[in-house]
């Protein structure tokens, strides 16, 4: 399945700029939110913002941006099922290929001395997960990315043929929602010791 579109948002922007560059090349159209946008397009990166697909603003200090079907349609859309397609078509929703995200730093945000349940709530990621899981579920179709050490290995298969293998996208899937998991529980764990306090 060809990479057409990325959609990229990344609280750690480690490599992001030259992964980001290298889909770029390859002639891969990038979507981003926010901060990810604008490190990107301060890098001289082409970007669409994600809010240019939705139609809807970023609101609620940016709690609400991809929570769309104009985001969730094109990541989870079953690409050989008719119906889905006839479904994409019908409602103008564009697939998109690959997904790169990874999560607000709840665990960094804990590890702070004297941190507040308000600063530690506030970095519970919902979108990020959303479109991480939406991915992984339909990995069959869309290439998943949550560790910036997987940049290189994924850009030069996309570069080379235009598309990640099978096996790779499952291997993806599989540590995207590994990466989830432990999120959850990292929050979990945060919240019990707080509610035994």
């Amino acid at each position: 399945m060809a990479i057409k579109r990325a959609l990229i948002s990344v609280s750690d922007k480690t490599g992001i700029v030259e992964f980001a560059r290298k889909l770029k090349d390859a002639g891969v159209e990038i979507v981003s939110t926010g901060g990810t946008m604008k490190t990107l397009k301060d890098a001289g990166v082409p970007v669409t913002y994600v809010s240019d697909v939705t139609g809807f603003p970023e609101i609620m200090d940016g709690r609400v941006k991809t929570l769309n079907p104009y985001i969730h349609g094109g990541i989870l859309a079953v690409r050989d099922n008719q119906k889905h397609v006839r479904e994409m078509q019908e409602h103008k929703i564009t697939p998109i290929d690959m997904v790169v995200v990874n999560l607000y730093p709840f665990k960094e945000t804990i590890a702070k001395p004297k941190v507040t349940l308000a600063e530690a709530i506030e970095n519970i990621d919902i979108g990020g997960p959303a479109m991480i899981r939406a991915a992984a579920k339909n990995f069959k179709f869309v290439t998943v990315v949550t560790n910036p050490s997987r940049y290189d290995e994924v850009a030069e298969m996309v570069a080379k043929d235009g598309c990640v293998n099978g096996m790779l996208r499952m291997q993806l899937a599989q540590e995207a929602f590994a990466h989830t998991a432990d999120y959850d529980n990292a929050i979990q764990n945060y919240l019990a010791e707080q509610a035994a306090k």
